[in-house]
C-alpha cells in the first residue's frame, strides 16, 4: 500500500505578502495593533483614521520597523470617501474596521442624541464598510472583511445597553454579508475582545477597584493587549483562516467561557 501524496504549502498561510491590508481606525489601540500585525505578516498597510495625524503615526512606526504602511484621513460613515480610498488601493486582500463608540448610561437615563451617537458610528459605520469592501472584494475575486464586535454581543452590565445590542447587530451583519458574499469569494468574520488596555480604557483602569474587577473576571487574570487582539486580526485576514467566514472568534482571556472567579470546593 502506497502512502498518499505529502501536499506541500509554497507559502505560510499566516503570511500577507504581495497583499494589501486595509485598516480602518489605525490610529489607535485595536486598529493600531491590526495594523501593525498585518505589517509583520508582510502585507502592505493602508491606515486609515478619522485622526491623519495618529494615522501616520502608526503608518511611519510600521516603516520604520521594515514594513510597508502608508496613510491617510478617511471617515468611515462617508463610503463616497471610502469607496474612492479602498478602490485606489492595488492587490485589496483584505479590510478591517474597528472604530466604535460607547456611552456608559443606563438604559432609562439614554439621551436620544446619545443613542443615535453609538447607534450611527457602530452599526452605520459596519455597514459601510460591508457595503463598500464588500463589492469591492467581490470584484476583484474575494478577499476578506474583519469587523470588530465585543463580548458584549454576548454578555452585558448595566450601562452597556446601547453598545452591546450594536455589537450584537455587528454580528448578525457580518453572519448576513457571509452568507451573500461567500460565493464571490469574500469572506466575513467578527472579532470579539474582552477588556483591552487601549487609550479608550485608562479612565476605566484608573479606577483601582474597576481594573481589579475587569482582570478578575478572566480567567488569565489580566487586561489584554492591543497587539494580542491585532494578532487575531491578521489571522482572520490571512489563509490560515481560509475555512472560516461568518463567524465570532473571541479574544478575552477566557471572559466568556468562565463563570465568575470563585473556585468552590470541589
Amino acid at each position: 500500500m502506497t502512502c498518499p501524496e505529502l501536499v506541500t504549502v509554497a507559502q505560510d498561510p499566516f503570511r500577507l505578502d504581495g497583499r494589501t491590508v486595509a485598516v480602518i481606525g489605525a490610529g489607535s489601540g485595536i486598529g493600531e495593533g491590526a495594523a501593525e500585525a498585518c505589517a509583520r505578516q508582510g502585507a502592505r498597510v493602508a491606515c486609515f483614521d478619522v485622526n491623519l495625524i495618529a494615522a501616520r503615526a502608526t503608518a511611519d512606526r510600521i516603516v520604520a520597523a521594515g514594513g510597508q504602511a502608508d496613510a491617510a484621513e478617511l471617515d468611515i460613515l462617508d463610503p463616497e470617501a471610502m469607496t474612492l480610498a479602498l478602490g485606489a488601493l492595488d492587490d485589496l486582500g483584505g479590510v478591517v474596521a474597528t472604530p466604535g463608540v460607547n456611552v456608559r448610561k443606563r438604559l432609562l437615563d439614554y439621551q436620544p442624541e446619545e443613542f443615535d451617537r453609538v447607534v450611527t458610528l457602530n452599526l452605520r459605520g459596519a455597514m459601510c464598510v460591508l457595503q463598500v469592501a464588500g463589492g469591492l472584494l467581490s470584484a476583484n475575486g474575494g478577499g476578506s472583511i474583519v469587523l470588530l464586535s465585543s463580548i458584549r454581543s454576548q454578555v452585558v452590565e448595566p450601562g452597556q445597553g446601547v453598545y452591546a445590542a450594536t455589537k450584537a447587530g455587528i454580528v448578525q451583519l457580518a453572519r448576513t454579508a457571509a452568507a451573500e458574499l461567500g460565493p464571490a469569494g469574500v469572506r466575513v468574520n467578527a472579532l470579539a475582545p474582552g477588556v483591552v488596555d487601549t487609550p479608550l480604557t485608562k479612565p476605566i483602569q484608573r479606577n483601582e477597584a474597576w481594573n481589579r474587577a475587569y482582570a478578575g473576571k478572566t480567567a488569565l487574570g489580566r487586561w489584554g493587549r492591543s497587539d494580542e487582539i491585532g494578532n487575531a486580526a491578521a489571522f482572520l485576514v490571512s489563509d490560515a483562516s481560509s475555512y472560516m467566514t461568518g463567524a465570532v472568534l473571541f479574544v478575552d482571556g477566557g471572559w466568556t467561557a468562565i463563570d465568575g472567579r470563585f473556585d468552590p470546593p470541589a
